[in-house]
């Protein structure tokens, strides 16, 4: 087992590093985003893309990038739910995952995260319900 991190892994953190920096000097966080999903290719952006609007239309969430990936944050600026690209770490699906401030606990066991490959009306449908209870 290597101790040393993935170039995937070290551009996250020295993106994590510039976000930080760049929320501390007043930058417009949702236009990091939309540069973030604008650097996508093929069905990543689409699925991004498609996403941001669901987060737009029906929360109440900011945009900004986490890790270099677009992710909307609660007003206590804490990441509720983000977008990872397929290509980021080289995997066959995009994953839309929800962290621990979203509201989404039912039970023992609930998901945080879910593999995509396409978003269908009835997807976006459920995908939006995830949304609204994540922040109720």
């Amino acid at each position: 087992m290597s101790d040393t991190f993935s170039k995937e892994e070290k551009a996250a953190m020295k993106a994590a590093a510039a976000e930080a920096k760049a929320a501390k000097a007043g930058a417009d966080l949702e236009e990091a985003c939309l540069a973030a999903i604008a650097e996508m290719s093929g069905t990543d952006t689409e699925l991004a893309e498609t996403l941001h609007q669901l987060v737009k239309r029906h929360t109440t969430l900011a945009a900004k990038t986490w890790y270099g990936m677009p992710a909307y944050a609660n007003a206590d600026g804490k990441v509720v739910v983000f977008f990872q690209s397929s290509a980021k770490f080289k995997v066959r699906y995009a994953t839309i995952g929800f962290q621990p401030d979203a509201n989404l606990d039912e039970g023992n066991l609930w998901p945080t995260s879910f593999a995509v490959t396409k978003l269908t009306a009835a997807d976006q449908k459920n995908l939006v319900a995830l949304l609204k209870k994540a922040i109720g």
